[in-house]
């Protein structure tokens, strides 16, 4: 029996790739995408994304392959990506602040055989960083002998190495697929068929892949429409990065199914914020509280025409009470949401509601969206009532299929009878509204950034003069948290703070980079060798 045949019941779409199809048709038209000088409306988009899914045909895509996008924020992104779809890939974004080798690691872990980039991005060019990192090795007949499984990569742009394929001629090759090949191709995708991998890393701190299914996302995003109220003809500035869950799903799907016009911003820069709303007429802004924090305190912005936005979904971190009121008063925007999810769990466990008070809003996440249960458990996995602290377990349709060809992991995350342990400890209060107040797991959130202790204290064991280390978030009034490292010199090394911070920026994503370094002589450790953290935090009070 197809697990997701309750979920596909009750969409109207079988597959994201009708979701694009039926979109095309159905807000013809309509403005889809604005990315800088480029203007395209629903009906160009959907003949983009069919010509971008007849050149996966022709460079010999499967249903299944897994195909990775490793770009930032753009209209080629969503055509690459929803193109790869369409063709019945399974998507693998990958985040744009990976170093070469942390994007070889997810490559060659996925086994992707397809892989879309960006050229330069940020005064970097990530195809010379995936070629430094994949130079060892042999096989396979790609052009990356580090990755045998990666055959053909695409650059997103009108130059690329000798051995790459620009943007143009790859879709050139999908000239010889017709388009009902493509149509056929298409309505072979079934609903439970994996739609994406998304690799997330874990207590472990070793990147697991994160399997969804097609219908899971579509039953997530069409109730994440519905509650946050998003409307034909919003114009939706997505700044949240695409290659995370509520960036891909919140924004271009979402989008898709209510024929909101897309704006993608590529880096956040709060200027550019502004002058997107002002002139793009934006009136749906999602986003971690930083970004909306930066916006109300930005010196420029009574110079600006903010009158047109109207929907605010917020998460991530702790949201003050503050915030939630000037949003609402200073900037006068009607409908103001908190949310929290997980990317196991599809990217949303609970949303707040349209008329919910300030004070649930800013003191929780909401309650738990329709088709999915909610408790909060004691270590033994009993339920606490309400007020109590535990561990939040979720269970429903939008829990992963499980972590990709992992399933030691997998068996540890959800128990026998379906409830995913998130790792994140929470309260719930009389009216099923959840309130998160700490992390089983140890991340902490950078600038709305997941940033995992156990996967930066491995990367930093790298360090030929690191004998140890330990990393805790602490609060910092930018970005809400930041990394703060414990280390443990080699004898005699003349290791500095300044050094640690300088490589670490070298061999990791920006927001991974721990702002703070303190050398101490041993870690603080239990009986069983355990580092005690908590002790580690207490010295910063």
């Amino acid at each position: 029996m197809d697990p997701a045949k309750d979920e596909y019941d009750e969409l109207p779409w079988r597959s994201i790739a009708d979701l694009v199809r039926t979109a095309a048709e159905r807000y013809a038209g309509r403005e889809a995408v604005v990315d800088g000088r480029t203007r395209i409306d629903y009906t160009e988009l959907g003949a983009r994304i069919e010509r971008a899914a007849a050149a996966c045909i022709a460079t010999g895509v499967t249903p299944g392959d897994r195909v990775a996008v490793w770009a930032p924020n753009s209209l080629d992104w969503i055509v690459c990506a929803l193109g790869a779809v369409s063709a019945g890939a399974v998507l693998v974004p990958l985040n744009t602040r990976f170093k070469g080798a942390e994007a070889a690691y997810v490559l060659h872990r996925s086994r992707a055989r397809l892989l879309f980039v960006t050229g330069t991005f940020l005064g970097t060019s990530y195809v010379a960083a995936l070629r430094r990192a994949a130079s060892e090795g042999e096989g396979g007949r790609g052009p990356l002998p580090g990755l045998p499984h990666l055959e053909e990569v695409v650059v997103l742009s009108d130059d690329a190495p000798e051995d790459f394929r620009t943007w143009k001629e790859f879709l050139a090759c999908g000239d010889t697929v017709t388009p009902r090949a493509v149509r056929e191709r298409t309505r072979q995708i079934e609903p439970g068929a994996p739609s994406d991998i998304v690799f997330t890393s874990g207590t472990t701190g070793s990147p697991k892949g994160v399997v969804i299914t097609h219908a899971q996302t579509l039953r997530c995003y069409q109730i994440w429409a519905e509650l946050a109220g998003l409307r034909e003809g919003d114009r939706y500035l997505i700044v949240n990065p695409f290659f995370h869950t509520f960036g891909y799903k919140a924004g271009v799907i979402a989008a898709l199914m209510r024929g909101a016009t897309m704006v993608p911003q590529p880096v956040f820069d709060v200027e550019t914020v502004l002058a997107n709303i002002t002139t793009e007429r934006i009136s749906v802004l999602p986003g971690p509280p930083t970004l909306h924090q930066s916006l109300l305190d930005h010196p420029g912005r009574d110079h600006h025409d903010l009158s047109a936005l109207r929907l605010v979904v917020t998460g991530a971190a702790v949201v003050p009470l503050q915030l939630v009121e000037r949003l609402r008063g200073e900037l006068g925007i009607a409908t103001v949401l908190t949310a929290y999810g997980l990317t196991e769990a599809g990217g949303i466990v609970t949303m707040c509601r349209r008329g919910d008070p300030s004070e649930v809003i800013a003191a929780t996440s909401g309650r738990a969206i329709p088709g999915t249960e909610l408790r909060v458990v004691d270590g033994g996995g009993l339920p606490l009532g309400p007020g109590r602290a535990g561990e939040v377990w979720v269970r429903g349709f939008n829990v992963m299929r499980g972590y990709y060809e992992d399933p030691e992991e997998t068996a540890r995350a959800v128990t026998p009878d379906g409830w995913l342990r998130t790792g994140d400890v929470g309260v719930l209060d009389g009216s099923g509204n959840l309130r998160i107040t700490d992390r089983l797991k140890d991340m902490f959130i950078v600038g709305g950034f997941n940033a995992y202790p156990a996967e930066i204290e491995r990367l930093l064991c790298g360090h030929p003069e690191i004998a140890d280390v330990a990393v805790v978030g602490e609060p910092d009034a930018r970005l809400g948290e930041v990394g703060r490292a414990y280390v443990v010199r080699r004898p005699g090394a003349p290791l500095t703070a300044e050094d640690v911070i300088s490589w670490c920026r070298r061999e990791m994503a920006n927001y991974k980079v721990p702002r703070t370094v303190e050398f101490v002589d041993e870690l603080p450790r239990n009986a069983s060798g355990k580092v005690l953290k908590t002790e580690l935090r207490a010295r910063r009070n």
